[in-house]
């Protein structure tokens, strides 16, 4: 199952606006009338309840969005680019890769989160005209996306989760309670990943199953595939806890402490959910004296109790109302995991680099990118926004002198004085 993937998300670029004029019949001279570029396209990731894993994610990694479409002119703005809809599993966590911050937490079938928005459309002239300027010659680029890593990763989300030890006969016990299908063998470890089941409830209701692999000795530090299929468990609503009552009683109570034991040392939150225990193998048991002491022993530690045979559907229809009646009787909120990212914008910084002087931060970096500096009148604007940000003067005081080249973003330039 991949249940953990990195992507690289970007929303595509704003469109340029326009420089243009009216042209009309007996006017020699039309105002501006350059329309704004189309907005870039976002990305956005959509709960699809129809996915169950991140598999698609293996053989695509990188998702842009369409650019914004340039202005014309008659202040004709240009068409906004199309977003890119990414379809994710219920249960997907979206953190940032750089940070490891969460984004969101989508749950819901049908949940949007914008994980990467599109540029802002560049301004046409007709934005520029003012009382002192009847007739501007300026426009700007469309801004860039944004472009960020992120990971995906998924926690199931099921109403009953079934842990054990390895081989206790979990895979019967799914397939015998639902339609699920999963492939069994008799050896540990036999599922390699969590199997999803359905459930029918009753009146349209369904209760969703998940089939969580053997849980061994040092799951919680990773040992075998621990941590992996442990988070899995924290979604449920319902633990059933599934020991194999072939064992002499001493190694079921055994077996049973260990999984408590490794899940409490994952996450206590893990242990405080509701739990009921289910002895599998009812066929494999010659004593009933046995059934009565297991029964006796976990429900005097509050838990419900069933003995059943999964393979050959013994009591099982006892458990399904055992289990529909527990469910209901649950909160229907999914707890989600706290968003704690938090976007950082990166504040003016000037500095001197070798024979380079270097200027940064997110604000001029924009500044750089809209301008368009073939255009004299955009050339004058950018050296106002330069004076009025105080970039002229921290330069002079670094030394900065004519002919220094001045990096800021991805372009160079050569200091001119005045």
């Amino acid at each position: 199952m991949i249940d953990f993937v990195k992507i690289y998300v970007e929303g595509g670029r704003g469109g340029n606006g326009a420089i243009s004029f009216r042209k009309e019949k007996y006017v020699p001279r039309g105002g501006p009338d350059g329309g704004d570029g189309g907005k870039g396209g976002d990305v956005i990731l959509v709960v699809d309840p129809s996915l169950s894993t991140l598999l698609d994610f293996r053989y695509k990694r990188f998702f842009k969005a369409e650019d914004g479409q340039h202005g014309g002119g008659k202040n004709k703005k240009g068409k906004d680019g199309e977003d890119v809809i990414i379809r994710v599993p219920p249960g997907t966590i979206v953190k940032d890769a750089e940070t490891g911050k969460v984004m969101a937490d989508l749950v819901e079938p049908g949940e949007r989160f914008v994980v990467a928005r599109g540029g802002r459309g560049g301004y046409g002239n007709a934005h520029f005209k003012s009382p002192t300027n009847q007739v501007p010659r300026i426009a700007e680029k469309g801004e860039k996306g944004e472009g960020r890593w992120i990971i995906l990763e998924l926690k199931i989300i099921a109403d009953v989760g079934i842990v054990g030890m390895p081989n206790v006969g979990k895979s019967t016990l799914i397939s015998a309670l639902s339609d699920a299908k999963p492939k069994i063998a008799d050896y540990p470890f036999t599922t390699l990943s969590p199997v999803l089941g359905v459930m029918e409830a009753g009146e349209g209701e369904r209760i969703i199953l998940a089939d969580i692999p053997g849980i061994i000795e040092g799951a919680h530090k990773g040992k075998g595939l621990g941590i992996k299929f442990l988070k899995h468990v924290e979604r449920t609503k319902l633990l059933l806890h599934l020991v194999d009552m072939s064992y002499s009683f001493d190694k079921i109570v055994q077996n049973f402490n260990v999984v408590l034991e490794e899940m409490r040392s994952f996450s206590a939150r893990l242990v405080s959910k509701p739990q009921i225990v289910v002895g599998n193998k009812l066929d494999l048991v010659q004593d009933s004296d046995k059934i009565k002491k297991l029964k006796g022993f976990f429900e005097e530690r509050g838990y419900d109790f069933v003995a059943i045979s999964a393979l050959h559907k013994k009591n099982v229809g006892d458990l399904i109302d055992l289990l529909i009646k527990k469910v209901k009787s649950l909160p229907v909120e999914v707890e989600r995991e706290k968003v704690d990212y938090v976007p950082q914008s990166r504040p003016l910084r000037i500095y001197k680099s070798g024979n380079i002087f270097v200027v940064e931060g997110d604000e001029i970096e924009r500044l750089v990118s809209i301008t368009v500096f073939e255009s004299e009148e955009a050339l004058v604007r950018f050296h106002k926004e330069l004076r009025k940000l105080g970039i002229e003067d921290k330069l002079k005081e670094l030394g900065i002198k004519e002919g220094d080249t001045v990096k800021i973003g991805d372009m160079e330039f050569e200091y001119r004085e005045g």
